[in-house]
């Protein structure tokens, strides 16, 4: 048997590493270079919303909370009524959140065993809100994603067909990059200027090592 592939099936743990970064850093198009790399990648806010819509105890503590309006007959969520309510109330996105994340938490721990078992020296854990919610206290390394403001502004506009106003809007309610990245183990440039591969490539090396 080949010494990787034997290596591979005797690891018993994988690193648990979060990437993160402000609204329009690039933090997605880095996760898919990782993942071209062969390294699973959890989306948070993906599962999120799954778990929002399929998981009946995350269900059923949403009913409680905002009342039955907040699924429709079909038993599909009714974002807009929920947002109404979060959005005018802090203890209603409060209330949310405190549902929500422990349960994407728990959820993304399952993923990792069941990657851990196929033998990959890490994973990737993708969100948004991976500091503001605390999650990232659950890592074993953190990537944070960075770029300048005002090209961060650009690329959102761009991609969302937001005004400025609409994407400072959606900026303050998140963690300042400044903040995230005192708390990075490793940090990624994509201003434009630096080559992203090359400062992916690198980080990947060193996971896989710090990991054998």
């Amino acid at each position: 048997m080949p010494e990787e592939q034997q290596t591979a099936n005797n690891r018993q743990k994988s690193l648990r590493v979060g990437i993160t970064g402000g609204i329009g850093s690039g933090k997605s198009l880095v996760c898919r270079m990782f993942a071209k790399l062969g390294v699973p990648v959890y989306d948070a806010d993906y599962w999120a919303k799954w778990l929002v819509s399929y998981d009946p105890e995350i269900k059923k503590g949403i009913v409680d909370l905002f009342g039955p309006e907040a699924y429709t007959p079909d038993g599909e969520y009714n974002r807009p009524y929920v947002a109404k309510i979060v959005f005018a109330e802090a203890s209603g996105l409060a209330g949310l959140n405190a549902l929500v994340h422990p349960a994407v938490e728990r959820h993304s721990r399952a993923w990792h065993e069941e990657q851990t078992a196929l033998g990959y020296p890490y994973t990737l854990k993708e969100a948004a809100l991976m500091i503001e919610s605390g999650s990232h206290k659950w890592l074993d390394y953190l990537i944070v994603v960075t770029a300048p403001e005002a090209l961060r502004i650009r690329r959102v506009m761009r991609r969302d067909g937001l005004t400025e106003a609409e994407v400072r809007a959606r900026m303050a309610s998140q963690m300042p990059e400044s903040e995230k990245v005192k708390l990075a183990d490793f940090v990624i440039f994509n201003d434009g200027m630096q080559m992203l591969i090359p400062q992916v490539w690198r980080i990947h090396r060193l996971l896989v090592e710090k990991a054998e």
